[in-house]
């Protein structure tokens, strides 16, 4: 008896949390240190990007043992690293920082409404509404949900803009469950 009340509980509980998914409206602004740290991971997500920093490192880590073994002379060591250094540089400081200051999004204050059967982004100069199914990924990161239209267009979701975190797992489950991948 006690068994079926709490799984009526949890079911009731559900339910509700369904009906709370129904719509939810926040407000944001961007934070300069979030957005760097949030273009870092959708470069670093890249499968190319990845691959390219994979082989820079194994040439580096090559050169160095060969230039240990004395197999080779001290320029391919210095190139390797030179391109180890020039690598993580430009991906961990230069793209972000140039796609962030050619991005006017990044300076405006954002209205973001999502329901079951879609989402819209609105600022003071006008609102657009997607389905769902216009998204072809999304990735979550520590500050952000990443909603992808496309591998290169896509749009962030600051956590920080949520009331609690019970909203951010709403809208997690939501996009879970509503964009396919």
């Amino acid at each position: 008896m006690c068994y079926c009340q709490s799984q009526l509980v949890n079911s009731l509980s559900l339910s509700l949390q369904r009906n709370q998914l129904q719509s939810m409206t926040i407000q944001f602004s961007y934070n300069k240190n979030q957005v760097l740290q949030a273009l870092r991971y959708h470069f670093l997500s890249k499968k190319e990007i990845r691959l390219m920093i994979i082989l820079v490192n194994v040439f580096a880590l090559a050169s160095a043992a060969l230039f240990y073994f004395k197999q080779i002379l001290p320029l391919a060591f210095i190139v390797g690293s030179f391109l180890w250094f020039a690598l993580m540089i430009s991906f961990w400081f230069i793209l972000p920082g140039m796609v962030y200051r050619r991005a006017a999004t990044f300076q405006d204050h954002f209205t973001m409404h999502f329901d079951e059967n879609s989402f819209s982004v609105g600022n003071e100069r006008g609102s657009r509404s997607w389905p769902w199914k216009a998204l072809s990924n999304f990735l979550e990161t520590p500050y952000f949900f990443h909603l992808y239209f496309d591998s290169r267009s896509f749009f962030l979701v600051p956590k920080s803009a949520f009331a609690n975190s019970d909203e951010v797992y709403q809208l997690r489950h939501l996009m879970k469950e509503k964009v396919k991948a």
